[in-house]
């Protein structure tokens, strides 16, 4: 006697709002997209979503001297179960640098984000800071924020 296995396909469908943003505020290593010239990196990093914001930090090489010349980037993370079990989201905007002695529209906002960022490694900018190297404070705006899971 041979089983008949029937098997369905996997569900896609669209993440709504609220589940990017509660997927962005849950996690605190993503991937950041940008380019140069006519090459494209990506690069994991830590980060902090708070207000439509991801707040992360950086050290001198490459990647800051690309953005110093197009800030626009995109930001992902996933959640992977298994290979039709996954939820992904993806934020695009403008990367702003931040200066901790800025005394324009940006004043604070370094301070606001080495506060965030905290909430996620408390030595940073400390003498135990775990990366001291990354010394460069940033944050992205999420103009476009999409997400899509599958269920299987």
């Amino acid at each position: 006697m041979v089983l008949a296995v029937t098997r369905t396909a996997p569900t896609f469908r669209a993440l709504s709002t609220e589940e990017c943003e509660a997927m962005l505020a849950a996690h605190h290593v993503g991937r950041m997209a940008f380019s140069f010239h006519d090459r494209v990196d990506i690069e994991p990093m830590h980060y902090v979503w708070s207000d439509g914001w991801i707040y992360g930090r950086t050290g001198e090489g490459t990647k800051v001297r690309a953005l110093a010349r197009n800030r626009r980037v995109a930001f992902e993370i996933d959640e992977v179960d298994a290979l039709f079990d996954w939820r992904s989201v993806v934020a695009k905007g403008s990367l702003y640098l931040l200066d901790p002695d800025d005394e324009g529209p940006l004043a604070g906002e370094w301070q606001r984000a080495v506060s965030l960022l905290r909430l996620v490694i408390p030595e940073a900018f400390t003498p135990d800071d775990p990366t001291p190297g990354r010394a460069i404070v940033f944050r992205i705006r999420a103009e476009d924020v999409t997400g899509r899971a599958a269920t299987p």
